[in-house]
């Protein structure tokens, strides 16, 4: 049993996308352990994001994900990380496939619709970072 981050980002929570990505979660056969309807400061944005810090999108990234309330979630399943990255699609939505989330409601590389861990050390800073231990205590292992 794995489990990753997903987040559905502020433009797919403004195009009113949310309740149709949480049933492909669903469909791919992966459990929801927590989610969080929730709005980043800059300052949440600058630590989930810091990897990037000093690339040429950073502050551009940083503003895209404060721009509007995101929905956090934690995933799991087996190969939760591999099956929530295939679900997602490539970063950039112009190649990626319309059965992927980011080929049917990403608009472009910056604005993709959805987030998720890269490996399972990313998914546990990020898990922690977001939910820290309000629901992460009680999740199944």
């Amino acid at each position: 049993m794995e489990r990753t981050i997903a987040i559905i980002k502020p433009d797919a929570v403004r195009g009113h996308h949310v309740g149709e990505i949480i049933a492909a979660v669903e469909a791919q056969g992966l459990t929801i352990e927590a989610m969080e309807f929730m709005r980043l400061t800059k300052e949440q944005a600058r630590g989930f994001y810091s990897v990037h810090e000093g690339k040429h999108f950073f502050e551009r990234l940083l503003d895209y994900m404060t721009s509007g309330p995101i929905v956090a979630m934690v995933l799991s399943g087996d190969d939760a990380i591999t099956r929530w990255r295939s679900l997602m699609g490539p970063t950039n939505p112009e190649s990626a496939g319309p059965e992927t989330l980011r080929g049917r409601f990403g608009e472009s590389l910056t604005f993709n619709a959805v987030h998720g861990s890269d490996a399972s050390e990313t998914a546990s800073y990020e898990m922690s970072y977001l939910f820290g231990g309000r629901y992460l205590n009680g999740l199944r292992r």
